[in-house]
């Protein structure tokens, strides 16, 4: 049996979350702390104090044992430079995070995509731990998504498989911070269905809100909801047709939109490349859990 503990690190926008497991995946302590983003030096710092808070548990409590550590990130690690690049939180991109975190815990580590730590917990323990190859997407302030077959992440050439949200399929939609147009995260994320009912009304609403104006038959919300439930439609529909996975599993703050699993699928199955579409597509189990349980079997991965 293996007897190596595990850390997991979820580094989030707003929280930085440590996981510390014992070798039958039970979980013997887990703490958050506010994301300082002001300077890497305090993002550097937040991580180190929460793993360091797990290795003295450890110590304490079992003495010398082996464990791994894992982090999931809002971004990635360019495999040419090493270098973080494409992430949400920007003071992140053109430094080295891996091997500086190494240098100062002594300790390798692994680092991912928050996404794939995402859709790997959920293929392991959660909505979709009975399928093999699982798409995950991740629907919140912006769109994220991740792939893994055979119960492993699957990276891709360049490391960025499953970057879902940033093909286009409206060329003369909104300008995405990508520096295309009419990205999907343009469309169908939380900062993206509010962007265009504000172009369209001038007024700004949450995304509960639309959605209620939407169910309540009030224009041009409606009009707006269906929009966006067609654009879902035709962006998932897209993955099936090129992947066609087992299951797809949804995450992220608009995954509690319901509609998104009747209407929503009725549109994946009108725009996916094949006449009688039976693609599971469900809402996550593990909600926020997911990105800190992924990072901490990060090391279970190939």
């Amino acid at each position: 049996m293996n007897q190596t503990y595990k850390i997991g690190v979820d580094l989030g926008g707003t929280k930085t979350e440590v996981i510390l497991l014992d070798p039958e995946n039970n979980v013997l302590l887990r703490e958050r702390i506010p994301t300082r983003k002001d300077t890497y030096e305090n993002i550097l710092n937040g991580i180190c104090y929460l793993i360091d808070k797990c290795i003295n548990h450890l110590k304490i409590n079992y003495g010398e044992v082996e464990y791994n550590i894992g982090i999931g990130i809002p971004g990635i690690i360019d495999q040419k430079t090493q270098k973080v690049i494409n992430a949400n939180t920007t003071i992140l991109i053109g430094n080295t995070l891996q091997k500086d975190l190494e240098n100062r815990l002594q300790h390798k580590i692994k680092i991912d995509n928050d996404a794939n730590c995402f859709v790997l917990a959920e293929t392991i323990a959660g909505a979709t731990k009975d399928y093999h190859n699982v798409f995950g997407i991740i629907m919140g302030t912006g769109c994220g998504g991740g792939l893994v077959i055979n119960k492993q992440i699957y990276k891709g050439f360049h490391g960025i498989a499953g970057e879902w949200g940033h093909f286009s399929i409206h060329p003369e939609g909104p300008l995405c911070w990508c520096g295309n147009k009419g990205c999907i995260e343009t469309f169908i994320s939380g900062s993206g269905l509010e962007n265009l009912y504000y172009n369209e009304t001038g007024e700004s609403l949450k995304v509960p809100d639309i959605v209620k104006k939407a169910r309540n038959h009030l224009q041009p919300a409606k009009k707006i909801f269906e929009q966006f439930l067609d654009n879902f439609g035709r962006a998932v529909g897209g993955i099936i047709s090129i992947f066609d996975p087992d299951a797809i599993v949804i995450g992220g703050g608009l995954s509690n939109i319901d509609e998104l699993y009747t209407i929503g699928y009725e549109k994946v199955k009108k725009y996916a490349f094949y006449h009688d579409i039976k693609t599971p597509i469900l809402k996550n189990q593990l909600g926020d859990s997911a990105g800190v349980f992924g990072a901490a079997w990060l090391n279970n991965t190939t």
